[in-house]
């Protein structure tokens, strides 16, 4: 679950993004959950045609999915309902990470300086600033001026499909889902899922939400079914802007459009949008490749770097990671040899096996991305408690055990008093964990405080502060963005110099909240 901070974010960035009447009608959605288009105008007290204004560039820019589902008491009558998307919206601060990609790894030559790597930079960006565009559009607003005969033009759309089509069979850029799937809600008497033998917990059914996000994703053929030629020989010919294609931020902006405007342009024509599954992988394969360098050596980052890239399943929440060695191989330079790379996969502890004389590796990442977490909340403990308490919170993640007050002390050369004192700091913070058990031999009010380090809780406590840090940087920023059109020529200087520091601390802290939120 979302905590208060986390959506109070969302807000924000929306607000920045398309204006304050956008923001509250997103808000309602994060809120208040999945609503039809009548009850958002009611819980936002908001003319009908505004609402749907919002709706139309919060569905455009992939931040609500539309449904319908069988109206209430009725079999024959519909209702389509709205929800926000949290992820997509938080996704939002991460487009200069997003388009920094193209300058590494596969989606450009080593030299992305070359007229190839613009041209995948130059698509990429059109398709992120404006949430869901045809191939006909990106072409028509990468078209310059001096680009008007129809030999150019005609040149100029065939390179352009090439690079879109790369970012295709890359996974880079997807078909949009399905506008409004039709889904039947669960019936109420039916029986709840039992606990299969064998499994630790019982399979719990789909929410409805979790329903509409999988009927409307299409199958993965078709979601990354890549460009015919004859879509470009039409992508120069009167082409009409169906949907808001500037480059522009939307703030304050009202479109005169009706959302049945959407629905027609999903039927007839072929939308895109950025696949920030394949993206996400990317930014954690970076994160993990710098941690394993960290502690392994730079060779076995870029074996990392190599396994992930041959991974055939390249999804952001999967942590097994499977590849064949071949493919290990085509990924590396070839400037280390057979032995050394197959010391490195030992090294990273993946499990061999032989499929058809193929030699195949797995690579569980839960323990890389523990690691990295680790790091996170040892620097911020560091950082608030100072090196005594960062001793203690090392000692209870390494041993992962409920230990003695007094064997604490005695192990982190610590007066017993200081690291009782300490403990209890932890313990009131959600840091660590404490439990009390009777003392043998003593009075039956006597107890002994074993302490221990708790995982789960202590990392939905460090997400929600960080949720409200990137709250208030992103808040601070907009401040000063305000202020640009008010101050003095002379103090602009240092204010665009505050605003450039907050933006690379907020960079910075998202690097953490993709860890404890995105991976």
């Amino acid at each position: 679950m979302v905590g208060v901070y986390g959506k109070r974010l969302a807000k924000e960035i929306i607000s920045t993004h398309f204006g304050d009447l956008v923001a509250k009608v997103c808000n309602c959605l994060l809120q208040s959950g999945t609503l039809s288009l009548h009850e958002i105008v009611r819980y936002t007290d908001m003319p009908g045609s505004h609402v749907k204004n919002c709706l139309l560039i919060l569905i455009q820019h992939n931040c609500v999915q539309a449904f319908c589902t069988p109206r209430k008491g009725s079999t024959d009558k519909t209702v389509t309902l709205y929800m926000a998307i949290f992820d997509n919206i938080i996704n939002r601060m991460r487009f200069s990470k997003f388009l920094s990609l193209i300058k590494g790894g596969d989606l450009a030559p080593k030299d992305s300086q070359t007229k190839e790597g613009q041209c995948k930079y130059a698509l990429l960006k059109g398709i992120l600033q404006n949430g869901r565009l045809t191939f006909e559009q990106l072409v028509e607003r990468s078209i310059s001026k001096e680009q008007q005969t129809d030999r150019v033009q005609e040149k100029h759309q065939s390179e352009l499909r090439a690079c879109f089509n790369e970012l295709v069979r890359l996974h880079y850029v997807e078909r949009c889902p399905r506008p409004e799937p039709f889904i039947y809600p669960e019936p109420e008497d039916q029986p709840k899922p039992t606990k299969r033998r064998g499994a630790k917990t019982a399979e719990q059914p789909l929410s409805l939400e979790q329903q509409a996000i999988e009927a409307a994703t299409l199958a993965e053929s078709e979601r990354f079914s890549e460009i015919p030629e004859s879509s470009v020989e039409r992508a120069g010919d009167g082409i009409v802007n169906h949907s808001p294609a500037t480059g522009d931020k939307r703030k304050h902006e009202t479109l005169e459009t009706d959302l049945d405007l959407l629905v027609a342009i999903a039927e007839n024509e072929v939308l895109w949008r950025a696949n920030f599954e394949k993206l996400l992988y990317c930014l954690r394969t970076k994160i993990c490749a710098e941690n394993v360098r960290s502690r392994l050596g730079d060779d076995a980052g870029v074996v990392f770097e190599a396994i992930m890239e041959a991974n055939a399943e390249q999804k952001i929440k999967a942590t097994i990671v499977i590849a064949t060695f071949d493919g290990i191989l085509n990924n590396l330079s070839g400037s280390m040899t057979l032995d050394g790379v197959r010391t490195i996969l030992d090294e990273l502890d993946c499990k061999s096996a032989t499929d058809k004389l193929e030699a195949i590796y797995s690579l569980d990442l839960n323990a890389t991305l523990e690691a990295c977490k680790n790091d996170e909340i040892e620097a911020v403990v560091k950082a608030r408690y100072g090196d005594q308490g960062y001793k203690i919170f090392r000692l209870l993640s390494t041993k992962d055990q409920l230990i003695e007050t007094d064997r604490i002390a005695e192990i982190t050369f610590m007066e017993k008093k200081e690291a009782h004192q300490m403990l209890y700091k932890l313990w009131r913070d959600e840091f660590i964990d404490i439990k009390k058990v009777p003392s043998q031999g003593s009075g039956e009010s006597a107890s002994i405080s074993l302490w221990r380090l708790h995982r789960k809780p202590l990392y939905q406590t460090l997400l929600d502060d960080i949720f409200h840090a990137a709250l208030n940087l992103t808040v601070k920023i907009s401040q000063l963005v305000e202020k640009q059109h008010e101050i003095l020529e002379d103090d602009m200087k240092n204010l665009l110099k505050r605003k450039f520091i907050l933006q690379l601390s907020l960079l910075k802290l998202d690097d953490s909240l993709m860890l404890f939120h995105d991976f």
